[in-house]
């Protein structure tokens, strides 16, 4: 669960057609691009399984930033 203000975002960014971001007031927690072929409720499994890999492990999945 994101403490504080925490936000979603599901879209374009930049040159990037589809992609999730999850941050908290603090931090970026999960960057994810949509992988070819993906539907979005895999895209956002791997988003839950991303911020839980954050939450619980401060281990931060970031693929926009190289």
């Amino acid at each position: 669960m994101l403490q504080g203000d925490g936000q979603i975002s599901i879209g374009t960014i930049g040159p990037i057609d589809c992609a999730a971001v999850a941050s908290d007031d603090h931090n970026m927690l999960a960057a994810l691009q949509r992988r070819e072929g993906e539907s979005l409720a895999d895209l956002l499994q791997r988003l839950d399984d991303a911020l839980k890999r954050a939450l619980d492990d401060d281990v931060f999945t970031d693929e926009l930033n190289g």
